[in-house]
């Protein structure tokens, strides 16, 4: 076959250091466009990023020239060294070093959107640690709650 094509749908998850409350009503939004830009950068279309104050979603395609590692990588890399440019209470801003990044249904596009635009809603009810391990339990994710919080 001469044509490769591509089409996969990512949900990634990931969160502060320590989940620190960090990302505030001052850099949110910006910050969360920062960072669908840097998908966009590397032919990753961004459909939805957004999240809440220890946190970020991204749903997005994976593009077939990049691996997962690498736009985690990037993303992670350029978004902390921008917020750190936002004012010194930013000085130390860091991400956590894992991620969790999940396959999404094309037909499921509209839902894990709406889920990641409700994130404030959501959060009145559920913690970021109970929420990742729901989703590690929902794809059948095996893993040891010792080392995922790091």
């Amino acid at each position: 076959m001469p044509l490769s094509l591509s089409k996969v749908y990512v949900h990634i998850i990931f969160s502060t250091k320590h989940r620190v409350n960090l990302i505030d009503d001052q850099i949110e939004d910006n910050l969360f466009e920062y960072i669908g830009g840097i998908c966009k950068e590397l032919e990753c279309n961004p459909i939805q990023v957004g999240g809440y104050r220890n946190h970020v979603h991204i749903l997005c395609t994976l593009s077939r020239k990049i691996a997962q590692m690498d736009l985690l990588e990037a993303v992670k890399k350029g978004s902390s060294k921008w917020v750190k440019t936002k004012g010194t209470k930013y000085r130390n801003f860091y991400w956590q070093r894992g991620y969790g990044i999940f396959s999404v249904n094309p037909k499921k596009i509209d839902i894990v959107s709406r889920y990641i635009l409700n994130q404030k809603t959501h959060h009145e009810k559920k913690t970021f640690q109970v929420e990742y391990v729901s989703f590690l339990n929902a794809y059948n994710m095996e893993y040891d709650e010792r080392y995922i919080w790091d």
